[in-house]
């Protein structure tokens, strides 16, 4: 029942703060879900509801980097490889939407290692 209500919690915090944030094609929406064992983030166009970019520890390109390293350090490669990726797309800025999570850790890593990456939010 707890495990419910914590993803219902951050269902909740996640559409209150989808209200304001929106991705257009000049400035994408960046989207970060994380789960127990690994981390995502998406690159939006919500003006067409594409997704531009993509990657995750479970990417076959990157699986192999994330393996001996710690979560955070995972976040921050994922978040680089996510700058990369939008770069090589001609994106730039983006919007960040931490998805309901709190901006600490793993998050907050691949906010990071997006911003190392060059992108600006």
């Amino acid at each position: 029942m707890a495990k419910k209500n914590r993803t219902i919690a951050r269902e909740r915090r996640h559409a209150r703060v989808r209200k304001h944030v929106f991705g257009t094609a000049a400035r994408p929406r960046l989207n970060v879900f994380k789960s127990l064992t690994g981390i995502y983030a998406q690159v939006i166009d919500d003006m067409e509801g594409n997704t531009l970019i993509s990657a995750s520890t479970v990417d076959k390109e990157l699986r192999e980097k994330m393996k001996g390293l710690k979560k955070t350090e995972q976040a921050k490669a994922i978040g680089q490889a996510v700058a990369e990726r939008a770069k090589s797309k001609g994106i730039s800025s983006v919007v960040f939407d931490r998805g309901g999570f709190r901006y600490v850790g793993r998050v907050k890593a691949l906010a990071e290692g997006a911003r190392e990456g060059g992108l600006q939010f």
